[in-house]
């Protein structure tokens, strides 16, 4: 029997994908921004979360724009050499473009903008593959739901639907008249170690928070100037052009040191 051109699969998740054309407006929106503000900022990103950059997004706005895409188009934007950068020394920037950072274009002078970031570090849960910042441990008996936190007369015992997945991840519990047993202390995670997946659910289970959001600007080109000041350590260096080669002076003290250190908008 012939088989019915009716009977096919439609799949409603298909999308066609807009790579080339997310590529072409991040470099555009980076060219175009350019002239516009006085500072670009470099950062990098620690134990990235989006709702937390929305944040960083939403509460610079009014002088600033933020761009964390692709980090081979971002520099190729701000030009990878002397002979492609739309401005003075915007190429410098590209050479700390790796991992996972992003570009801030703003009307802030530095002193206010490195004030703000650095006050900004919200805790989230942690993922699989972050260092625990410090250590867990159930203490033996009814386990409460935040794991003893915070004092038993604040809190509320553990439901007893949560007690299987509790056996699936490792920690001997045991149901008694409805309570979620623990008969001795289970160690979830020392501080140093790096955390597993088990481990990280365990922790979000019991509402502790280990991973500290935070941004850290690696560099900031000033348009007045035409320099790039570099972030090294607690050093502050200033890179700038001069007769088509790139020098180097160290303005906060210390040794000279040499060595320098793929997401849309």
């Amino acid at each position: 029997m012939p088989r019915s051109k009716r009977a096919k699969v439609v799949h409603l998740t298909k999308t066609q994908k807009k790579g080339k054309e997310l590529t072409l407006r991040l470099y555009a929106n980076i060219r175009e921004c350019i002239p516009q503000y006085p500072y670009i900022y470099v950062f990098s990103v620690e134990n990235m979360r989006n709702n937390h950059l929305k944040d960083v997004r939403s509460q610079l706005a009014d002088d600033s724009r933020v761009f964390f895409g692709k980090t081979r188009v971002m520099a190729k934007a701000l030009g990878d050499s002397p002979s492609t950068e739309p401005y003075p020394a915007t190429s410098l920037l590209a050479a700390h473009l790796s991992g996972p950072c992003g570009l801030i274009f703003s009307q802030r002078d530095p002193q206010s903008m490195l004030e703000y970031l650095s006050a900004f570090h919200p805790i989230s849960y942690a993922r699989a593959g972050t260092v625990a910042s410090s250590s867990f441990t159930l203490p033996s008996g009814m386990l409460y739901t935040r794991g003893g936190e915070i004092p038993i007369t604040e809190d509320v015992p553990l439901a007893h639907s949560l007690e299987p997945m509790l056996r699936k991840l490792g920690v001997p519990t045991r149901l008694e008249k409805g309570k979620v047993m623990l008969d001795e202390e289970f160690q979830v995670c020392k501080e140093g170690e790096v955390l597993g997946s088990g481990q990280t659910t365990l922790l979000k289970m019991f509402g502790v928070a280990m991973a500290e959001f935070g941004v850290e600007v690696r560099a900031w080109w000033v348009k007045e100037t035409g320099t790039v000041e570099v972030v090294e350590g607690a050093e502050q260096v200033t890179l700038e052009k001069s007769g088509g080669k790139r020098v180097r002076d160290v303005e906060m003290g210390g040794e000279d040191d040499s060595g320098m250190s793929d997401d849309e908008e």
